[in-house]
């Protein structure tokens, strides 16, 4: 004896007929897709210029305090850095020079101070581009 046709998706199907199963595996499917997709990607393999993988903690590596350090990036003619002396040891632009220099195995060639183009919004703070040689 069969079961009683009942509702489905697409109108009445048989809980034991094909249709009704062939409907399965696809809903399966976006389930199991939707609930992949939440888990991210992996980390980057990205390379900076010089040579620097994305993934760096760039504030880490420049050896200055976590407080002091504001902004690092990498650009085209070396590295900018916008930090606050106040809270930085003595010699802090040589020490972050040196540091970030270093991750491309490259010297110091030039330490330029630059006007911060908003200095009321972070006052104190200081900008720098540091040229690799």
């Amino acid at each position: 004896m069969h079961a009683a046709p009942r509702q489905g998706f697409g109108g009445i199907l048989d809980p034991g007929s094909i249709q009704s199963r062939l409907c399965a595996w696809p809903l399966a499917g976006a389930l199991l897709l939707t609930l992949s997709s939440g888990c991210g990607r992996a980390p980057t393999e990205d390379i900076l210029p010089g040579g620097v993988p994305a993934r760096t903690n760039l504030h880490q590596s420049t050896g200055l305090p976590a407080q002091s350090v504001r902004t690092v990036n990498r650009n085209d003619a070396g590295w900018r850095l916008i930090y606050h002396p106040a809270h930085a040891p003595a010699g802090a632009e040589q020490q972050a020079a040196r540091a970030l220099c270093g991750l491309e195995r490259r010297a110091v060639a030039q330490i330029v101070r630059l006007p911060l183009d908003a200095p009321h919004d972070d006052p104190g703070a200081a900008k720098i581009d540091i040229i690799c040689a």
